[in-house]
């Protein structure tokens, strides 16, 4: 229990910026495996970003420091860029690289911009916020599919 107790400290202290508030019904730590398991109605909540899951599992370097985080399960999610757009979606499985501040999301991926109408459906997505990119990739029978508004001005004829 005490060993528990540190890693659940530890984890505490990992983002010292905004607070990193993890729920979950079981947590499971291995130290010198560099991990830590939460498994059952998982929360995770961070500034404007939030997650939920099925089970994460928060992998961290010798400086204790969260390298990746993976949650798998019926995975929702919110999330603010640095410029500001915020997203929810869902999918199976989703990773964040914090280091590269990379999104990757797996398996029935549903990823809609809010205050937009950009959507984004397909079966891996990943977003590269630090390069404000994004990528999409669907399966032969199963495409990406892409929704946006046009917002076509029609020039009016001087005369």
């Amino acid at each position: 229990m005490h060993f528990i107790f540190i890693s659940f400290l530890f984890l505490q202290t990992l983002l010292v910026a905004d607070e990193l508030k993890i729920k979950a019904v079981k947590f499971y730590a291995d130290e010198k495996a560099g991990l830590s398991v939460f498994t059952g109605d998982v929360n995770i909540v961070k500034g404007d970003d939030e997650l939920n899951a099925s089970q994460v599992t928060v992998h961290i370097d010798t400086n204790k420091k969260p390298t990746k985080f993976v949650a798998q399960g019926d995975v929702a999610f919110r999330l603010k860029t640095l410029d500001g757009a915020q997203y929810e979606g869902r999918a199976q499985k989703a990773e964040y690289l914090p280091n590269e501040k990379i999104y990757n999301f797996y398996t029935d991926v549903h990823l809609k911009q809010l205050g937009d109408t950009k959507e984004i459906q397909g079966d891996e997505v990943i977003l590269k916020v630090l390069e404000n990119k994004a990528y999409a990739k669907g399966q032969k029978k199963k495409p990406v599919i892409m929704i946006f508004d046009i917002d076509e001005k029609k020039e009016k004829e001087v005369q």
